[in-house]
């Protein structure tokens, strides 16, 4: 009996940790969204992205931010910073980085900044700096825990700080309850908390991957850490199945 490629597979199962092969990309779209296509990644299709040498692992497959979100999220993301003044020189940092892809979008999308990537996972590391070396990206990936990179990194107080926030969800995306901000790996919360401590003087702007549906609590809990915050969801995917993010501000309201 053939193997379905579903999420099962690639992110629990066999293939979790394999180097997945071209035909299998486009196996688990077509199998799991009838898209052979659906990890389209970096602005290119996966017949293209792995002609330039990109590889992915199953699970980074699964968990990776595809093109179509990450383009909305950096759109959102350049209209809030764009009319603030002072964006073109922005730093953007990605402590979650997986494939990085994201991060890609946002520099897109902000001309003239600079991406710093933070990825805890060896395996996953190391492949995702191979595929953005490959592709001659402008961002620097580097192997640590999110805190111990960011205590590492020196910004003058002058450019605003992006921070794209999408810790593991693991168990705190329920598909009838909703995303719980509360209940990430690490929590929300413990992120924005360590960012502002971290960089108390520089404009912050804070842009977390969110679902559809989120835990109504866990988004006022956030609320009075920001001066401004603001939710969209994207219609992407069937309804119930959306994406977004949440952005919240410090030192600043757009």
């Amino acid at each position: 009996m053939d193997l379905v490629y579903d999420r099962q597979l690639l992110l629990l199962g066999a293939k979790r940790n394999a180097e997945l092969e071209l035909q299998e990309v486009e196996r688990y779209g077509r199998d799991s969204y009838r898209d052979p296509d659906y990890v389209s990644i970096y602005g290119l299709r996966p017949a293209d992205w792995y002609a330039r040498g990109v590889r992915l692992l199953g699970r980074t497959a699964v968990e990776c931010t595809r093109d179509s979100l990450a383009d909305a999220i950096g759109k959102s993301v350049a209209a809030t910073a764009g009319g603030t003044g002072g964006a073109n020189d922005a730093v953007v940092i990605d402590p979650f980085a997986g494939s990085g892809n994201t991060l890609y979008w946002l520099l897109r999308h902000l001309p003239g900044t600079r991406g710093v990537a933070f990825e805890l996972d060896p395996t996953v590391y190391a492949l995702t700096a191979r595929n953005l070396a490959a592709l001659a990206a402008p961002i620097r990936i580097l192997n640590v825990d999110y805190q111990s990179g960011l205590r590492d990194m020196s910004v003058a107080p002058d450019p605003m700080i992006v921070i794209f926030v999408a810790p593991p969800w693991g168990t705190a995306l329920d598909r009838e309850k909703g995303l719980d901000l509360g209940e990430t790996t690490p929590p929300i919360g413990e992120i924005v908390d360590f960012v502002e401590h971290r960089f108390p003087l520089n404009r912050l702007l804070f842009a977390i991957q969110i679902y559809e549906k989120v835990d109504p609590d866990s988004i006022a809990e956030l609320g009075p850490r920001f001066a401004w915050m603001e939710r969209r969801v994207f219609a992407l995917n069937a309804p119930g199945e959306n994406h977004g993010v949440l952005l919240g501000t410090r030192g600043f309201v757009p």
